[in-house]
């Protein structure tokens, strides 16, 4: 039998680089158990395609080919396993659909609008999606400080300032003091040409996996991410060895909590024109009202990431997944 070329490409020198890699070493696990594939990676680094043999190579429209030719291969679909820049951001997505190559994943509108906390924001409003208040901030001058501390002010002087376009926590400070304001405002945009604050809200965490199986859009029972009390889920407190956050596959949640959540996930994901897979995080408040946080386009595929855990938790297959997404992609994007 002939196998298909699977390009999986990881990196991206964004600041989940080396949360891409990790990711990119289980799915690379996982395909290796099917006799359909044959898995080649590449790492994003320093504007470069590498193998993991540290050979350099080019796209030659629906090719990868080495400088002195002495490699080449025809790619039939790319993961593009690229957290943040410039996998969801739309980059990689628009790059290959130039060169007609199809690709697993949301489209590159859709990454694009879930990656920036300020059209996220604004779709979601548009179709009266819940999600928290919040301030834009485009530009880093003295009226918009003026306007971020009115906007401090007016919501309990407890907020989150926020790089509009970054992951992982990323560019995100939680303010309780007013003269520190203006300061996370100055090294929040040193990440991003625009932010977002946002009012605190007291909350349990919860995310759900929303993906597309064997023609039906399947929205999982949400896992809850526990974080210590007063621990901000910085990008080291979500990756790091020495994290005290745990996860939990069966949070303690009544049943119409359980069910509205999903019904708001798979409308998020129907209106913002998700495809194949994302990770949609809510906040639950104390008054068991239900908010949009953030839509992950390619979720973390790491040991302790949510999304394989909750798709395999709701009895389905990894490798049956991925190789129904790959299947769709190569016939539908053609």
């Amino acid at each position: 039998m002939n196998k298909q070329n699977i390009l999986l490409i990881c990196g991206g020198d964004g600041s989940e680089h080396d949360i891409s890699v990790i990711s990119s070493n289980y799915i690379l696990e996982v395909l290796e158990a099917s006799e359909k594939y044959a898995v080649t990676r590449v790492t994003l680094h320093n504007n470069a395609f590498t193998l993991d043999n540290g050979t350099e190579v080019f796209f030659v429209g629906r090719s990868i080919k080495s400088a002195d030719l002495s490699y080449s291969m025809d790619v039939d679909c790319v993961i593009p396993c690229l957290h943040g820049i410039p996998g969801e951001t739309g980059d990689i997505q628009s790059f290959l659909e130039i060169l007609n190559i199809p690709y697993i994943g949301c489209k590159k509108e859709a990454s694009l609008n879930c990656f920036n906390k300020v059209t996220t924001k604004l779709y979601l409003d548009a179709y009266g999606i819940k999600n928290s208040p919040y301030l834009i901030v485009p530009h880093n001058n003295e009226i918009y400080h003026q306007k971020a501390l009115e906007f401090f002010d007016d919501n309990g002087q407890d907020v989150y300032v926020k790089a509009a376009s970054q992951g992982s926590s990323i560019g995100c400070y939680h303010v309780k003091n007013r003269d520190d304001l203006i300061d996370s405002i100055v090294e929040a945009f040193m990440f991003s040409e625009s932010i977002v604050i946002e009012k605190t809200i007291e909350h349990r965490e919860l995310e759900v996996a929303a993906y597309e199986y064997n023609g039906e859009l399947k929205v999982t029972a949400p896992g809850e991410v526990i974080i210590p009390d007063n621990v901000f889920y910085t990008f080291d407190e979500k990756y790091s060895k020495n994290s005290h956050t745990v996860t939990t596959l069966e949070p303690e949640l009544d049943s119409r909590i359980v069910e509205k959540i999903r019904a708001i996930a798979k409308e998020t994901f129907v209106k913002m024109n998700l495809r194949h897979l994302s990770r949609i995080d809510f906040f639950l408040t104390k008054d068991n009202e239900i908010i949009v946080n953030e839509i992950n386009t390619f979720p973390g595929m790491t040991s302790i990431s949510l999304f394989p855990k909750l798709l395999i938790h709701n009895g389905d297959d990894i490798l049956t997944f991925l190789e129904y997404i790959i299947h769709n992609a190569m016939t539908s994007d053609r």
